[in-house]
């Protein structure tokens, strides 16, 4: 039997083992992993051009088939009428409605491959309009209706192998060998990356032949119109040694009729994300100054639509600035800002200053801005999960936010579903690190929970470093609560959301500080007298998976680990990892053959021999951003110690361990689950037995 087969045997033994006792909590009203099997999204919200409706992507589980498919739903902006407009076991994505709102494209996956399909909206009709070997993305209409832009990869020639001897007839003979040349070959989730460059391509609205706009040996970002209807714009790194590029993508207007090009932007830095205001006059983008950090705050910024006078537009805001659209009349911008986990809309002036437009402890994932302000978003918080709301933004009154009691709710993927269940409360946590800096957190306890008792604690660390953990629904955090664990999961230093010293303070010291903010956040809770000291464990993925095979090697005081997909050898690292060396470059001062002592002395490896934790490591076989043979250099290391220690390899699966298939995702919750009662609760699993043994 093949190591996979073993592997996949292995996660549904666990299921299966444990599935009783799942059925039964079930039963109790406690949120668990199955539910994903029935769990619903809402995703994508675009409003109409006249305000009135909203077209959404709806996701659900495949159940038999083990994967993810949506269709689009439309509700009227009052919510008294809500239906689907796609049906059928395929992946629809990406609506876009034409400009005068009669008709919507959107990307379907029902003839096979992703396609653009155009749907009229009196009718119901529909066509596909491409017959694309390559999948599109980031479609968009054109002033007057009559083309979509969209990007696709055009393929190029790979590099040449040898010329083998004529088989023989009949013969089956293996694929033949891969040549790599290039710098970036592999991409997490994609593979090897195939030959050639993305380019933006126009195509008729009705349908025809699409015709290529842009040109050259690069990529470049899925294109946006200008309101003349002749002219795109596009971001890419026009440069011949474009692959050993740091300095990042410039801003490009390229001619619809010719494909002529004009740079608008230059300078040493990112540049990303251009849109035009709805005159023509202006245009907004992202991007920062490129200083080698490890974490920079994206600026937005305003130039003139040739490119002249570039202007810093949010001046001292110190957040991250997402999903920018101008106001109707040009005025201004709207974004998206995290802060201090949560995530709110703002108006940025093109005469200057920032206005915050929504207030509360909740995040606001995705959003469309009408002419009137009516706006479409998802919003969850910490109960609820991602639903489709509707409200309106009233830009220029200062000092006013619009509150959560405001904003109508038009949709409830998962009401029913969780309607019979209790969840745990979900606590807000501060605290002073060792340096006095504030570190912010989350608490979520079991659904009865006991003040006088004491509970099992499961410290949850996230990936990144540079991200941020937030007031959204966490299902799997709630399944650990409801499995009877109190779980606390903060933002050390290095997260986002909190501005650009706090999230760069970690360059070239990570793990470090970061570490002692995590252990501070532990101590923390045992003070509150409800988490039992005996009985804690520590788990997380990514740089969260990095920094659990850290502690683990730095102290004793937790029961049970499970490192997921981790950084485990910094040297390896950077030439196996799918951006290792982009990671590199900013991380640490040097590349790893000048100086070996810096990138060893920061990989959890060389504590290996200080290792007592029982620990547990998860890895997708297909792996390319923290690649497997690094959870097989620590799986090796604990296992020539005798240290208790278990490798779940994860077939057909990217970072991440559990996106491509739905029962691989509830494995690897059930797979920590399983380990830590097994050292905590004293419920050993025959299946993780099993797997000690192999």
């Amino acid at each position: 039997m093949t190591r996979r087969s073993n592997s996949l045997i292995l996660a549904i033994a666990l299921v299966i083992t444990i599935g009783a006792d799942v059925a039964i909590a079930q039963q109790r009203g406690k949120l668990m992993v199955e539910t994903l099997l029935d769990w619903r999204s809402a995703s994508d919200p675009q409003l109409s051009p006249d305000g009135s409706r909203i077209v959404y992507v709806y996701g659900f589980a495949d159940k038999m088939n083990d994967r993810n498919l949506s269709n689009l739903w439309i509700a009227s902006v009052d919510g008294k009428d809500i239906r689907p407009l796609s049906q059928g076991e395929q992946r629809d994505t990406s609506p876009q409605w034409s400009p005068d709102g009669k008709r919507i494209a959107y990307i379907s996956t029902k003839s096979g491959k992703p396609q653009i399909v155009v749907r009229w909206m009196d009718t119901g009709a529909e066509a596909t309009i491409t017959d694309l070997q390559e999948a599109p993305s980031g479609i968009v209409w054109s002033p007057d209706g009559t083309q979509i832009a969209f990007s696709k990869l055009v393929p190029a020639a790979a590099p040449k192998g040898v010329k083998m001897p004529e088989k023989p007839k009949g013969a089956k003979w293996a694929d033949p060998p891969i040549v790599v040349t290039r710098l970036w070959y592999r991409q997490d989730a994609q593979g090897y990356r195939p030959y050639g460059f993305r380019h933006a391509f126009v195509i008729p609205a009705t349908g025809g032949a699409p015709r290529q706009i842009t040109n050259g040996d690069y990529d470049y970002s899925p294109p946006q119109w200008m309101p003349d209807g002749k002219t795109i714009l596009t971001s890419a790194v026009r440069k011949p040694d474009a692959e050993w590029d740091h300095d990042g993508a410039d801003i490009y207007s390229v001619s619809v009729a010719d494909g002529s090009m004009k740079q608008l932007t230059s300078r040493v830095g990112p540049d990303a994300g251009a849109i035009a205001s709805p005159d023509g006059r202006r245009i907004a983008y992202a991007g920062f100054d490129e200083k080698r950090n490890s974490y920079t705050v994206s600026n937005l910024y305003v130039m003139n639509a040739d490119g002249s006078e570039p202007k810093l537009l949010s001046g001292s805001f110190d957040r991250d600035v997402q999903s920018l659209q101008w106001a109707a009349d040009s005025s201004g911008v709207y974004f998206a800002a995290q802060d201090h986990g949560a995530s709110n809309l703002y108006f940025a002036s093109v005469s200057g200053g920032i206005q915050k437009l929504t207030q509360g402890a909740h995040m606001i994932n995705a959003s469309d801005i009408g002419r009137d302000g009516r706006t479409a978003a998802i919003i969850s918080d910490p109960k609820q999960p991602g639903d489709l709301y509707t409200f309106t933004l009233q830009k220029g009154q200062k000092g006013k936010t619009l509150e959560p009691a405001a904003m109508q709710k038009l949709t409830g993927v998962n009401d029913s579903l969780l309607a019979s269940i209790k969840l745990g409360d979900v606590e807000e946590i501060n605290y002073k690190s060792f340096d006095g800096r504030e570190i912010q957190g989350w608490i979520i306890k079991p659904p009865d929970f006991d003040a006088s008792k004491k509970y099992p604690f499961i410290l949850y660390i996230h990936g990144g470093p540079h991200a941020m953990y937030n007031v959204a629904f966490n299902h799997e955090f709630q399944c650990h609560a409801a499995n009877g664990y109190v779980v606390l999961y903060t933002n050390p230093r290095g997260s986002t959301g909190y501005g650009q010293d706090f999230g760069n303070i970690i360059q070239h010291n990570y793990p470090g500080d970061d570490y002692k903010d995590l252990m501070i956040g532990v101590d923390e809770m045992l003070k509150r007298g409800y988490v039992d000291d005996k009985k804690l464990a520590v788990t997380g993925g990514s740089g969260g998976g990095l920094l659990t095979a850290w502690i683990v090697g730095h102290t004793n005081r937790f029961a049970a680990a499970v490192s997921q997909f981790p950084v485990i050898n910094w040297y390896s690292f950077y030439g196996t990892a799918d951006g290792g060396h982009n990671m590199g470059w900013r991380w640490f001062r040097k590349h790893p053959w000048e100086d070996q002592e810096d990138f060893m002395k920061r990989s959890p490896i060389s504590y290996a021999d200080k290792v007592t934790t029982p620990t547990m490591i998860i890895t997708g076989e297909e792996d390319f951003r923290t690649p497997m043979e690094q959870s097989e250099q620590f799986f090796r290391a604990l296992r020539v110690r005798k240290v208790d220690s278990v490798l779940v390899r994860v077939p057909d699966e990217p970072h991440g361990a559990g996106s491509n298939h739905i029962s691989h995702r509830m494995a690897k919750v059930l797979f920590l689950m399983q380990w830590f009662d097994d050292h905590i609760k004293g419920k050993p699993a025959a299946a993780v037995e099993a797997a000690r043994g192999n």
